[in-house]
């Protein structure tokens, strides 16, 4: 066990608890510190110097740096139930994310930054989704600007090498009609679509159904994201309100995934309906909806969810090498 698992699975485990997001943040960024750190033994005070080291995760690191498991995640794995174990499994079975912005819209971070962080995880693949035209908030991308981000994204992935793609995508607005805020040609050219709802969330049950049904059965939406549109932080927002057995049985005729939103504002969507979606047949998307580098690591969130209720491998999208990912894209075309 090197010290960047050891600690990765520190910060699983808190998160299964229910754990402080900031306690699971401090392992994660240690892990982020010794990702490279070459083999053999650390000392303790040496770690400690490291940045985003601290006393707990030093000894953390020191004691996995002999290949020693840790006291502390021993401790956790046998406080642990047997679920807990099959979310790390689908957490360490992860290939890719569907749904992470960079700062062409709303994210803090170049696209070459958000490729290699991705990468650094152990990723296959991730998709580029910035936003749409009409979020002018988040600085939606005209079809002029999606153009130009096609070429830049070919350009980074020249530059990463043979062990990761970073997939062109976008996290297109569902409309009012249910159509898609993008033109056609351009969503034809796109790896991967997100359709998401971001306004009039508080419309009647009947007008969000039909938006929703329109949006899941058109053949360029692959993920439907964040279904609810609920903020569960702050001064919070409802989710909305739709005719959920017809949404997710739509999602599994068409073969669109219903993402699990990882963003700790959001975790959406919200439990009793995440049943739903799995009874209904619908395959998932787990997905981070980041915006900077460090947030990459709220998939495991999403996994501890998905365990939870039983799904496996064969039903997340997120665990597909990049080539059945593709050939089940084809084939809903």
């Amino acid at each position: 066990m090197t010290p960047d698992e050891a600690l990765r699975r520190i910060a699983f485990l808190l998160e299964w608890r229910g754990a402080s997001p900031y306690r699971v943040r401090a392992f994660h960024t240690a892990a982020d510190a010794v990702r490279d750190l070459p083999p053999g033994p650390v000392d303790a005070a040496q770690a400690i110097q490291m940045r985003g080291v601290g006393p707990v995760t030093a000894e953390v690191i020191s004691q996995a740096s002999t290949g020693a498991v840790p006291r502390y995640l021993a401790r956790l794995q046998a406080e642990a139930d047997s679920d807990a174990s099959a979310g790390w499994d689908l957490a360490v079975a992860s290939t890719g994310d569907c749904h992470l912005h960079s700062d062409w819209s709303d994210g803090g971070s170049p696209i070459e930054d958000m490729a290699a962080a991705a990468r650094a995880l152990g990723h296959q693949w991730a998709v580029l989704t910035d936003h749409s035209p009409r979020l002018t908030i988040a600085r939606g991308l005209s079809p002029d600007r999606l153009r130009s981000q096609l070429e830049a994204v070919a350009e980074v992935n020249s530059r990463m090498g043979p062990d990761f793609r970073l997939l062109t995508g976008i996290e297109c607005d569902i409309l009012d009609d249910g159509s898609l805020d993008q033109d056609d040609d351009l969503l034809d050219r796109l790896d991967i679509v997100v359709a998401s709802v971001h306004s009039k969330l508080r419309s009647d049950p009947e007008r969000v159904t039909a938006r929703l049904l329109a949006a899941v059965r058109n053949p360029h939406a692959d993920v439907l994201g964040h279904c609810t549109g609920r903020i569960i932080t702050g001064r919070g927002r409802p989710q909305s309100r739709f005719d959920a057995e017809a949404v997710f049985a739509a999602c599994a005729e068409a073969g669109t995934a219903v993402e699990i939103n990882c963003w700790p504002e959001r975790r959406d969507p919200p439990d009793d309906l995440l049943l739903q979606a799995a009874a209904a047949g619908c395959r998932f998307a787990v997905d981070t909806d980041a915006h900077a580098p460090q947030q990459l690591h709220w998939q495991s969130t999403g996994y501890a969810r998905a365990a939870r209720i039983g799904l496996g491998a064969d039903r997340l999208i997120t665990t597909w090498s990049l080539e059945q990912l593709l050939r089940a894209k084809s084939s809903r075309e």
